[in-house]
């Protein structure tokens, strides 16, 4: 199957970037490189570090971006390992650094990959495809209550009890394979009504699984920080996030990086002693409609941009 990605945001993740010529650049989710080929080729002598965890995914962008040579360095890693990444690379400081946190149209579309609800395939959902933990695993030794727990927070899911618990009842007879297996037993857990055909179960259920098993959210606050840390004066963070959990911690960090003071507001005097690190450039940027027109998937992405002061 060929990698095929649609950039998403791509005019305003340029424009929030601020595209300089020599500068050094960072694509943490290169995917199929949609977004790099343009920061690329829109500067001149510009370097890019495209960092991806899905090894298909680096082969491909290498395809894509054979242009630009040794303009472009590739690393198989998890993004949030971006400090040790610029320090094996000898770089100290960045002009900019782009992150889509969402999962790439290939993932979802290549059923083999077990991401999607939408097609039967075994139970898989890893962006990297040399870890341990699969949504296999995750499906059928996570205990019940663990289970409930991840539905409940990563899919923000109001019926993760009967799901989990169905779940576990199903799995004591035989192990949970496939994608369309896990499916059948979250629409028989849920109440059918009008204006709900249990689909939106299934996305959020499936959602929460694939969160786990790839550590979506862990340390992701940490990682915008040293992500803004390892910006130049005046360099840009711009973060593309698709579900609330991951926007809420991208702006609270953003607020937290921008502000001053971050003290509990009831007290009379600041005893952080913090200090503004970044500023915020504009306000929230969602899809326009001539893209939601072209591309369906941008319907739920937000892009939030912060410069190193």
């Amino acid at each position: 199957m060929e990698f095929k990605h649609v950039p998403v945001l791509l005019e305003e993740c340029m424009q929030g970037l601020n595209l300089k010529d020599n500068g050094i650049y960072v694509d943490c989710t290169l995917g199929g490189a949609g977004h790099s080929f343009h920061i690329l080729s829109r500067t001149n002598g510009s370097k890019l570090v495209g960092i991806d965890r899905d090894a298909e995914a680096l082969a491909a962008s290498k395809k894509r971006l054979s242009e630009f040579g040794d303009r472009v360095t590739y690393v198989h890693d998890n993004f949030k390992n971006l400090v040790q990444i610029l320090k094996d690379n000898k770089i100290e400081k960045v002009d900019g650094i782009l992150v889509d946190l969402g999962v790439s149209s290939y993932q979802l579309d290549n059923s083999e990959r077990g991401f999607s609800y939408r097609a039967d395939a075994k139970l898989d959902m890893r962006m990297d495809k040399s870890q341990k933990l699969s949504a296999y695993e995750v499906v059928n030794t996570y205990s019940a209550e663990k289970l409930r727990q991840i539905i409940k927070d990563y899919g923000e899911e109001k019926f993760a009890t009967s799901i989990a618990n169905k779940i576990d009842k199903v799995r004591k007879a035989k192990p949970i394979e496939t994608t369309q297996e896990l499916k059948e037993i979250i629409l028989s857990s849920v109440p059918r009504y009008r204006g709900n055909d249990g689909s939106s179960n299934v996305q959020r259920t499936f959602q929460a699984i694939r969160i786990e098993v790839n550590g979506e959210l862990d340390e992701l606050g940490q990682f915008l920080v040293d992500a803004t840390h390892s910006l130049k004066k005046g360099g840009r963070l711009a973060v593309i996030s698709f579900h609330s959990l991951e926007d809420r911690i991208v702006k609270h960090t953003f607020r937290d990086l921008s502000t001053d003071c971050i003290c509990p507001p009831n007290l009379p005097i600041c005893v952080c002693g913090h200090r503004a690190e970044a500023k915020l450039i504009g306000k929230m940027i969602t899809a326009g409609e001539n893209e939601l027109k072209q591309n369906s998937r941008s319907s739920s992405a937000k892009l939030r941009v912060i410069e190193k002061l």
